[in-house]
């Protein structure tokens, strides 16, 4: 297992032994792990820690601004943020991400930062061009705004990660983003403000380049409607494949509702609304292997929705 420099240990999405690289007789930083695909489109990414957790899937309030979630070992929280707003020459608060769309900004900005290798990402016209293929939307039209407003409000929010290790318990604090421009609009005050470069944190970025997990964009734009399904979806493709073959692990409902299930009074109505979220994330990811039971979920070993390859990469 591979620890980010804040030491909490994260399962890189394949691993490749010493005895493999001495053969290929290339220096472990000498290769690239990408997708087997032969260019980068219709190929997203999320951070490995990110598909155990999530974000809300209904706005929590303007009064709530902490959120957290639990994945056996692993903690998130979240914190609203603040940003700039020249309308007011002042501070304003800004509220905590939630829904689809912040899932769906965050796999393109993924992509595009390990396209790029660069933790900084221009975002008008490759956001405009992914919302257009990816979510059917109208770049000028009303659901566009929501994309801006949730990007803004993703990249002003504060992230905790927690974790117990042994007797050790282990924090990691800090942003996703730490660069934030927005474009502050003159002709309407009821536009959100739209951020025309973002920068990762120089953390994330480093854990990204080793923690991404590939996601088909296709399938992605398919369960663009629904959170919880891009939520199951992007931990089926981190989980799934990491199984050892020809054995099995059950994950209980009560552990599937304190990661998938917030806002649920009962598990039983939790119990209903994944089952059948979980049928369509199957339609998109046809290799996922699962069974349901009344104890829980049991995950079998499968091919991942997005093949990896080891590729040797200059200097």
């Amino acid at each position: 297992m591979r620890r980010n420099d804040a030491g909490i240990g994260l399962r890189p999405i394949g691993l490749h032994t010493s005895s493999l690289l001495q053969a290929l007789g290339v220096p472990q930083k000498r290769l690239l792990e990408q997708p087997a695909a032969d260019a980068e489109e219709g190929i997203l990414y999320q951070h490995s820690v990110l598909c155990q957790t999530c974000l809300p899937y209904r706005n929590p309030g303007d009064s709530n601004r902490r959120w957290s979630r639990r994945n056996g070992y692993l903690k998130m929280e979240v914190d609203a943020g603040r940003a700039f707003d020249a309308r007011v020459a002042d501070f304003v608060d800004i509220g905590l991400p939630y829904g689809p769309k912040p899932r769906l900004v965050l796999y393109h900005l993924n992509a595009e930062a390990l396209r790029t290798q660069s933790p900084v990402i221009e975002l008008e016209d490759t956001l405009t061009a992914f919302v257009k293929r990816t979510l059917g939307l109208d770049a000028h039209g009303r659901n566009i705004l929501t994309v801006r407003e949730q990007l803004t409000r993703l990249a002003a929010c504060d992230f905790r990660i927690g974790k117990t290790e042994q007797d050790r318990s282990v924090t990691v604090h800090g942003h996703i983003l730490n660069g934030l421009t927005l474009w502050t609009p003159q002709d309407s005050q009821t536009r959100a403000p739209w951020p025309t470069q973002v920068q990762f944190s120089r953390e994330y970025f480093e854990s990204l380049l080793k923690h991404a997990v590939p996601l088909n964009e296709s399938a992605v734009g398919r369960l663009s409607h629904t959170a919880m399904g891009l939520d199951i979806y992007a931990w089926l493709a981190q989980r799934l494949h990491r199984i050892e073959s020809g054995k099995d692990t059950t994950v209980s409902w009560g552990s599937l509702a304190e990661q998938f299930g917030p806002g649920y009074a009962h598990v039983r109505e939790f119990r209903r609304v994944f089952k059948r979220t979980l049928t369509q994330v199957k339609v998109v990811y046809p290799d996922a292997k699962f069974d349901l039971s009344e104890t829980g979920m049991c995950l079998r070993h499968s091919s991942p929705p997005v093949a990896r390859r080891l590729l040797p990469v200059g200097p």
